[in-house]
């Protein structure tokens, strides 16, 4: 009964996102409705279940995501994500531009919400082409996983951040850990994978290439702060909670700890940060008060489809604590010969694969796997790394950033599959791998 109503509300969601494409959050509200008739909540006690999931889900972290925004923003009308990417790139030299592309995504995407992130590095990878004369996809494919590891694995980008908060998982610590299984990752569904590319050319006109140069010209015409600030502010908030986390595991006066807990939340160190870059930025480039002010308006306007998602995905969980089905899905789970590790990025990949979306994805794995991660003794970070892994495979012909790369880069849809969408498993894969060398270890 309880797999069944699970199994046809996921069913309905997908028929809706996918079929019908309506806005997920719609698709989420109905398939609670659905979840919570078939799991026998009374019909008068549904609509106060699906407002409280809401609330519980995108209240502990609205601040964190929207704050997120403003502070990638701003480094992106700044053009220190520019200046961060053409110092790498003079870093490394020619010889090693690929390793140079994915460190300036995973550098780049940390701050940088993914579909800003990729609208903004499309001019920057096709400058490169052009001065370098080398293949697109080569170039373009290292700077990408970097990026879309960025997204699946990092906080404050919005799946990682939904499922840190509900986890109950430690921000500072998942930001680390994270890092570690991505860096790794990155390496082989980046530089690596890339070698295999350099054959894949165009087969019709490259949009990226066309729309590039436009871009590119202006943006070089436009002051650039300078090369430390870049770094530093891009930086900051990782080295801030970074810094938190390890002076939390210090034996230091309840007085001193407590003020690095404060310093050290998330909504304070973006808090700080954004002022930081506001201050160190907009100067350097010319970037006005009201410029960033504007800016900081379409951040907001661009993150609400996601946060919206979220708060969908919080009505279906609270379905299942409501009814009492997470008890029951927990102890099938926990029963099950499998490594809740291994569970999660299983959800979560199957539902990308049906769904698109590596946000809705991971969020619907996520409420799925929660009942059975309390008493699995599963490292809470690790659980979110690893939906976050499994949310990113297989990316294909229901996925918008599919058809955005073949579009940009012009590519065919056999030569997309074999290089977009190979390198999207690379990273689920090897993320999944690292994740379950680093729960061996700690």
């Amino acid at each position: 009964m309880i797999v069944g109503a699970i199994g046809a509300a996921i069913g309905l969601l997908v028929l809706l996102v996918v079929g019908v494409r309506a806005p997920p959050f719609i698709a989420f509200v109905l398939a609670a409705t659905l979840a919570a008739l078939l799991l026998g909540i009374p019909p008068a006690h549904i609509p106060a279940a699906i407002e409280k999931g809401i609330g519980d889900m995108i209240g502990p972290i609205v601040v964190l995501i929207v704050l997120g925004a403003l502070f990638g923003r701003l480094i992106a009308d700044s053009g220190a994500a520019r200046r961060i990417a053409d110092a790498l790139i003079a870093l490394f030299g020619q010889p090693r531009l690929p390793l140079a592309m994915a460190a300036t995504g995973l550098l780049v995407g940390i701050p940088l919400f993914y579909n800003v992130g990729f609208v903004l590095m499309v001019p920057l990878i096709f400058s490169v082409v052009r001065r370098a004369g080398l293949p697109a996809v080569y170039v373009g494919v290292p700077l990408l996983a970097g990026l879309s590891i960025a997204h699946g694995f990092l906080p404050p980008h919005p799946s990682p951040t939904a499922l840190v908060a509900q986890f109950h998982a430690d921000f500072g610590r998942t930001l680390i850990l994270g890092l570690i299984v991505g860096v790794p990752t990155l390496a082989i569904a980046g530089p690596l994978f890339a070698m295999t590319l350099k054959r894949i050319a165009p087969a019709g006109p490259v949009a990226g290439l066309t729309e590039a140069g436009g871009a590119a010209a202006e943006a070089e015409a436009r002051p650039l702060p300078g090369l430390v600030a870049s770094f530093a502010c891009a930086l900051l908030p990782v080295v801030l909670i970074a810094g938190a986390t390890a002076l939390a595991a210090l034996p230091l006066a309840p007085g001193t700890q407590a003020a690095i807990a404060f310093l050290g939340h998330p909504d304070i160190v973006l808090l700080v940060a954004i002022l930081v870059a506001m201050a160190a930025l907009g100067p350097a480039s010319g970037l006005s008060l009201a410029a960033m002010m504007e800016g900081f308006t379409a951040a907001i306007r661009d993150i609400a489809p996601i946060l919206l998602i979220i708060a969908g995905a919080g009505a279906l969980k609270e379905v299942l604590v409501e009814s009492g089905a997470d008890k029951s899905l927990a102890a099938g789970l926990i029963g099950l010969p499998v490594s809740p590790l291994l569970l999660g990025w299983l959800l979560a990949c199957v539902i990308r694969v049906a769904l698109g979306s590596a946000t809705v994805a991971g969020l619907t794995a996520a409420g799925l796997i929660q009942p059975a991660l309390a008493g699995s003794g599963v490292d809470p970070s690790l659980m979110v790394l690893a939906i976050g892994a499994g949310s990113l495979m297989c990316s294909h012909v229901n996925d918008s950033g599919f058809w955005m790369f073949k579009e940009y880069f012009g590519l065919s849809l056999r030569d997309t599959f074999r290089s977009w969408s190979l390198m999207e498993t690379l990273v689920g894969l090897f993320g999944l791998v690292f994740v379950l060398l680093l729960s061996a270890w700690l």
